[in-house]
């Protein structure tokens, strides 16, 4: 029985629909983590369920598949760094999400591939012209606007930004170095189960249980958001080439945007718009000049972030 293959535009285009999906999704589980923390929830219990149900969910779809060959993996210990790189990064994202508006962490955040541009120098070994050093700086230029430092809007709490932002740039350097190495159903279950593992005795002394009706569905739901997110993203990869989806992801920006708006009646600065601008400006041409010297596809992570 022959299998009809939808030609290459259509299939790039369910690509990036789905990408575009995926990032909603995204966006989601910041808003679900900014609601609950700020509702009292304990960051270190949000950031548990945040990636148990991930893990439940994950567990669903690839055991009765794969069965127990999901958890070999290659390089185990690249695997446990990865992992904790990945929570690490969500404890701080959530930790500055209790203090800033969602707009400003998400906008931090997107200075990843600024921050990856610089540590694959040391640690893969690539070669950065000058180009894309302009790129970078222009790209932490944007990054100060952001933050302003010299104002008002300054918040200890971007320090947790910035620490995310770093420590989520490492988490992108060994997905690289895991590419081609294990499966993705393998990457999704380490990562996922190594995090409820490693949280949960952290997480479970100082449960507090919800007291809104909203509460438990973001509680119950901010897992099944990144999951749904990932596989979203992973099959958007699947469709298209990482090169052609990566500028969707900067649409979370805006949408972030909206979640603050019409979830927590906060408007995005000036200042955090401007930023912003210059942050995708510089994410965008980064993106431009690795496919013009033909490694973009080679720097790319084969699947999303879990």
């Amino acid at each position: 029985m022959s299998h009809i293959v939808a030609p290459k535009e259509e299939r790039i285009v369910m690509g990036l629909a789905a990408m575009a999906g995926g990032v909603v999704f995204f966006t989601m589980i910041d808003t679900s983590a900014k609601w609950l923390v700020t509702a009292g929830i304990p960051v270190m219990q949000v950031v548990f369920a945040r990636y148990l149900m991930h893990f439940l969910m994950s567990a669903a779809i690839f055991l009765p598949r794969e069965g127990r060959t999901a958890w070999r993996s290659n390089a185990p210990f690249k695997q446990v760094l990865r992992s904790f790189f990945l929570f690490g990064s969500t404890l701080l994202n959530f930790l500055a999400l209790r203090y800033l508006p969602i707009t400003v962490t998400t906008t931090i955040m997107f200075a990843g591939p600024i921050v990856v541009t610089l540590l694959a120098i040391p640690i893969l070994g690539e070669k950065v012209g000058l180009h894309r050093l302009v790129a970078v700086c222009v790209g932490f230029l944007g990054v100060l606007f952001v933050m302003q430092p010299w104002g008002a809007g300054f918040h200890p709490a971007m320090f947790f930004n910035l620490g995310a932002l770093c420590v989520a740039s490492m988490y992108f350097i060994m997905t690289r170095m895991l590419a081609g190495v294990d499966s993705n159903a393998t990457s999704q279950l380490w990562a996922s189960g190594l995090a409820t593992i490693c949280l949960s005795p952290l997480a479970i002394p100082i449960w507090v249980w919800p007291d809104t009706a909203a509460s438990w569905a973001f509680l119950l739901l901010i897992g099944v958001f990144g999951g749904t997110g990932h596989i979203l993203a992973t099959a958007a990869h699947r469709m298209a080439d990482a090169s052609i989806l990566a500028p969707v992801v900067y649409i979370q920006i805006f949408l972030a945007a909206a979640a603050g708006i019409l979830v927590f009646d906060t408007w995005p600065t000036i200042w955090t718009l401007g930023g912003g601008l210059i942050i995708i400006a510089a994410g965008i041409y980064i993106w431009h000049r690795e496919r013009y010297l033909g490694i973009a596809a080679a720097k790319e992570p084969k699947g999303p972030p879990v």
